[in-house]
């Protein structure tokens, strides 16, 4: 759990971890995973520790989120398949959001390995496509927690690793959904022009 006085960094963090990814996820792929893993071992190294002084905590979240990022890194090719596995568990709690229920375990396990085995066959535009999703959503939810979104900042400074993207963050604001889908396919559309542009230089 971060403490209070860094919800707005981590915020921050997000905001330009979610733009790298949302519009350059494909050509800073090594980057975003550095990013990406930073806060995930950042997270879990906080949530593992529990409540202790505000220094512990950080010097916690800064030694386990190099960790992550460098984990991340060095397993730049399996990051390709958790990217495919990410899209398709996040389609599947998607799937499952109007029912106002988790969906089971296996249902997400069968969509994460069809994801995983999706970025193998067609890796540039998963990436591009899984950037864009993640990116665009990371922006959002930071963008919010810096206006005083209640989810958006619970996800910053819960102890749950599993509230870092709030799937509903703004509840019965469709303006939201339909935020994120058009920033995708604007992050989307951007990383295949920008890789467009860089072939034929």
């Amino acid at each position: 759990m971060l403490p209070t006085a860094y919800v707005t960094p981590a915020a921050v963090v997000f905001v330009i971890g979610g733009a790298l990814a949302c519009f350059a996820g494909y050509r800073l792929f090594r980057l975003v995973l550095g990013i990406n893993g930073f806060i995930l071992g950042a997270l879990l190294t906080t949530s593992a520790m529990g409540t202790s002084s505000m220094w512990a905590l950080a010097v916690a979240a800064i030694v386990g989120g190099l960790v992550g990022a460098v984990l991340m890194i060095a397993a730049y090719f399996v990051g390709v398949a958790i990217v495919g596995a990410g899209v398709g568990a996040l389609a599947v709690h998607l799937a499952w959001t109007p029912f106002h229920v988790e969906p089971p375990w296996y249902a997400v396990i069968i969509a994460a390995v069809l994801g995983a085995l999706g970025t193998l066959a067609i890796t540039r535009y998963m990436i591009i496509v899984g950037t864009a999703l993640g990116g665009s959503w990371m922006l959002i939810v930071g963008g919010l927690a810096l206006m005083g979104n209640k989810a958006a900042l619970q996800a910053a400074n819960e102890g749950s690793v599993w509230l870092v993207y709030p799937l509903d963050p703004a509840p019965g604001k469709w303006q939201i959904w339909a935020a994120w889908f058009a920033l995708a396919i604007v992050g989307a559309v951007t990383q295949v022009l920008i890789k467009g542009k860089g072939k034929k230089k």
